[in-house]
């Protein structure tokens, strides 16, 4: 990992989430050389999604300078692809209408995230959620498999670990964010 490159490692939950009175969270946990910052929050009558997309709009949000590389990391395909495969480029073009002739869902949220786009050098990387960097090797090993064929062959078994961690302490801070909307 570069010393130079700002990771960013996010996660939303939703306690409840298909329900119309629910409790949702995200997490974030930010990394630029030797700092590390860790962010939660949360909301009541939320969806998954949303607190998918706040998470990272609330890591990019505490940032402090632009035009350096940031790397992503989320177990939402939702984010993950709308960001690499430039779904919201096609909204913006159809009038926040997706592909079924509706209307984009968390449109003010998108909106929120677009703009930081231009302000990094983003990479954006799907990481397969709730894995156990002690757990058995065979299921690891399969993992690690999968993650280097989404997400190209730069990453290291032993930086595998390092993310799926992140990506679990991410969850964790999710589920503090629902926490404290609880309480």
């Amino acid at each position: 990992m570069n010393e130079k490159t700002i990771y960013i490692y996010c996660d939303g939950a939703c306690s409840g989430n298909q329900n119309d009175v629910n409790t949702g969270g995200w997490g974030a946990i930010l990394e630029y050389g030797k700092y590390t910052k860790e962010l939660s929050g949360g909301e009541e009558n939320t969806t998954n999604n949303r607190m998918e997309i706040l998470a990272l709009i609330s890591a990019l949000e505490a940032l402090k300078k632009t035009g350096l590389p940031v790397h992503v990391f989320s177990d939402s395909a939702y984010v993950m692809n709308c960001m690499r495969d430039g779904w919201y480029l096609k909204w913006q073009r159809n009038g926040w209408m997706n592909s079924r002739k509706e209307p984009v869902e968390n449109r003010d949220l998108w909106e929120r995230l677009i703009p930081y786009l231009t302000r990094y050098d983003f990479r954006f990387f799907l990481v397969k959620g709730h894995l156990d960097p002690e757990g058995p090797e065979t299921k690891l090993s399969s993992a690690y498999d999968k993650f280097i064929k989404t997400n190209g062959d730069n990453f290291s078994y032993e930086d595998f670990l390092i993310i799926i961690g992140k990506n679990n302490r991410a969850d964790e801070l999710a589920n503090t964010g629902i926490d404290s909307v609880r309480n």
